[in-house]
Order: structure tokens, then C-alpha cells, then sequence
């Protein structure tokens, strides 16, 4: 695979984004598929109220398009695996888009129950893993980076952990989506360096995924930047979280995720003490407001800066996954 097909791929997904944008951002304004605010979030966001959701269909479309088109000389040599990275990604964007689509018919921010989407999610994790395994897209055994060890798993030990990586690793990726143009900002690091792991490793499917995903992700940009014309919604947030992720089960190094998605961890760990906290201490709250960039605002800073720092953060440990993750090669 040469990086010319890389960039070639990101450019289409670019290009198919930003016109698919242009369309589909009056007809979302047109039809009123505003986002309700919740009451609790940041009193300025009130002002968001009203923005079209759903406008992760823009980049779903992108990157369809542009995995596809660029990865059909790879499907027709047996190398499936950036379809199974969009067909996993596309179920998790149609649990999104129920989400999106209970709230917008009960007009507030609650679609889905919290217990619906975990077992949907669940259940679509057990089918990706059990497939990548059974088409020789994945092993049993677990590499761990930095430390260039690879541990050999029980086959059911490795579906759990898999499953629970999975449903965990979209779930932080969604939440990450509250400011303008964070989620789509600190994944485009990701994205990149997924795509440079690929390529390094010789992940050729994997790598015109991501690399679709990173150019789907800033033709997306164009309307998500602050101040946003349009929201992703759980229907671009789900599905971008399930590329990401199958990206490193697609690589066969799933705990890539820990080093490289540092900023959705700490939002969803953000998250789970500020809870925690709250019923240990009847009431206290150990950050202004959870999650994480919630609590950044809060302390005064803009959007401008809680994006701009996060981003950063996320660019420094995308450079560091991929030197851990290049490293397998010598000790292969």
C-alpha cells in the first residue's frame, strides 16, 4: 500500500463530506431536527439550543464512500476488514440514530435508555469480535504495548474483555461529543496515527479506513467548529467510537486504545469519580461539572481552548501510540 492511496482516500471521504454537508445541513435546519439542551449542562449552551443534530450522517456517508470506492481492489483480494470496520460502525451509527431519533420525537435530550443501548451495543460487540475471529481477522492473543509483551487468551476471556473494550471505548468517545468540535478535533489525531500504524504494520484495509475516517472527520469540521451549524448527534458519535475502536481490533492490538484515546478515558473517568464522589460525600462534587471539558468551562475557559488544549493532548499521544505501536515489527 502506497501513502498516496492513503491520502487519495482521505481527500474522497473529504470531498463526499463536505458536499454531503452543504445539503444536508439546510435540510436538517428545514426539517427542525434541533438538539434539546439539558438544563444542567453550562447556562451558554442554552443558546445552542435548536442547532440541527444527526450531522455525523454527513461524514457516514464520506467515509462509506471513500472506504468502498478506495478499498475494493483490497475486498476483491480476500482483505475485508475495512468493511467490517464500516458495516460494525454503521450498526452502532443506526443505534445512534434511534437515540437521536426517540429524542427528537419526545423534544428533550433522553432517547434510548441507558439499558437498551448497552445491550444493543453489547450484543453488536459479541457479533464484530466473534466474525473478525472466526475470518481470521483477529487472535486470541493480546499485545501490550510499550512493553512489546503478547499474552495468549482463553477464547472466552478474550470475547469478554474484547466485548467490554468495545462497548467502553464508543461509549467515551460519545461522551467526548459536548463542545463544539471536540469529539471530531481530539479523533483526528487518532484517526491519523491509526492510519500511520496501519500503514507501518502492513494493516492495508485498516489503513484506508482510517485514513477515511481522518479526512471524513475534517470535512465534517467545516460545520462543527465553534460556533457549531450542526451536531454529530449519538448517530455520528456511536459510529465514529466503533471505527476507532475496531481500527485497533482490525490491527489486532486492542489495548492501543488505552494510550491512544487518553482524552476519552479521562472524560469518562471524569465522569464516573464526579458520580462516585457525589453519593460517597451526600452531595459534594469533586469537579465543577462533569465530564471533564464541562469542568474546564466551567473554570472560565472557551470552547477555543478546551478544544485547542484537548486536541493537543490527544496529537501528543497519537505520536506516542504509534512509536509503541510501530515497535511490534522488531519484536515480532
Amino acid at each position: 500500500m502506497r501513502i498516496s492511496t492513503l491520502i487519495i482516500t482521505a481527500l474522497v471521504s473529504f470531498a463526499v463530506t463536505a458536499v454531503a454537508g452543504a445539503f444536508l445541513v439546510p435540510a436538517l435546519r428545514a426539517a427542525k431536527v434541533g438538539q434539546s439542551i439539558l438544563d444542567i449542562g453550562p447556562a451558554w449552551h442554552k443558546n445552542k439550543e435548536g442547532t440541527p443534530t444527526m450531522g455525523g450522517l454527513m461524514f457516514i456517508v464520506g467515509i462509506s464512500v471513500a472506504c468502498l470506492t478506495g478499498g475494493a481492489y483490497r475486498a476483491v483480494r480476500g482483505d475485508m476488514s475495512h468493511i467490517f470496520i464500516l458495516l460494525f460502525a454503521l450498526i452502532y451509527a443506526a443505534i445512534g440514530f434511534f437515540d437521536d431519533f426517540e429524542a427528537l420525537r419526545k423534544k428533550r435530550n433522553l432517547g434510548l435508555t441507558a439499558r437498551q443501548k448497552f445491550f444493543m451495543q453489547l450484543a453488536v460487540a459479541i457479533f464484530f469480535v466473534v466474525v473478525m475471529r472466526f475470518t481470521g481477522n483477529l487472535s486470541s492473543r493480546l499485545y501490550v504495548p510499550f512493553v512489546n509483551v503478547t499474552v495468549m487468551l482463553p477464547e472466552p476471556v478474550y470475547l469478554v474483555l474484547a466485548s467490554f473494550i468495545i462497548v467502553a471505548s464508543v461509549n467515551a468517545v460519545n461522551i467526548t461529543d459536548g463542545v463544539d468540535g471536540l469529539a471530531a478535533c481530539v479523533s483526528l489525531p487518532v484517526a491519523v496515527s491509526c492510519a500511520a500504524i496501519a500503514f507501518s504494520l502492513g494493516y492495508a484495509a485498516a489503513g484506508l479506513a482510517a485514513a477515511a475516517l481522518a479526512g471524513g472527520l475534517v470535512g465534517f469540521l467545516i460545520f462543527n467548529f465553534h460556533p457549531a451549524k450542526v451536531f454529530m448527534g449519538d448517530t455520528g458519535s456511536l459510529f465514529l467510537g466503533a471505527v476507532i475502536c475496531s481500527l485497533a481490533f482490525a490491527m489486532d492490538m486492542p489495548l492501543i486504545l488505552a494510550p491512544l484515546g487518553v482524552v476519552y478515558i479521562a472524560e469518562t473517568m471524569s465522569d464516573i469519580i464526579q458520580v462516585t464522589y457525589f453519593k460517597l460525600t451526600n452531595g459534594k462534587r469533586l469537579f465543577k461539572m462533569a465530564p471533564l471539558h464541562h469542568h474546564f468551562e466551567m473554570s472560565g475557559w472557551s470552547e477555543y481552548r478546551v478544544v485547542g488544549v484537548f486536541t493537543c493532548v490527544s496529537a501528543v499521544f497519537a505520536v506516542i501510540s504509534y512509536f509503541a505501536a510501530a515497535a511490534r515489527n522488531a519484536f515480532a
